[in-house]
């Protein structure tokens, strides 16, 4: 059975960051119904998500910095469908 886009982006992050904790939450379904080019979600869902990560290698960075190499990592998404991404990023104490 294949994964689902969730769990996907979740393991990614675990793969691409030392992290402490990960949480992708899919919030598809709150867009349900509005217009697709208006960053609605198309039936289906997985195009718009909540992404709460904690890990050192945010340390010392903006928060600028930390969002853009998590948007990074998901540039295959992002050409596939994905349509938002909501980032909670933080270093350990944060």
């Amino acid at each position: 059975m294949a994964l689902s886009l969730r769990e996907r982006m979740e393991s990614k992050l675990r793969q691409a960051f030392a992290s402490t904790e990960v949480e992708v939450i899919d919030d598809s379904h709150k867009h349900a119904g509005h217009i697709v080019h208006e960053g609605g979600a198309p039936q289906g869902g997985e195009t718009h998500f909540r992404v709460r990560i904690v890990s050192p290698d945010f340390a010392g960075k903006s928060r600028v910095e930390r969002h853009r190499a998590v948007n990074a990592l998901f540039a295959d998404e992002f050409a596939g469908g994905l349509h938002a991404l909501a980032l909670d990023t933080r270093a350990p104490g944060e």
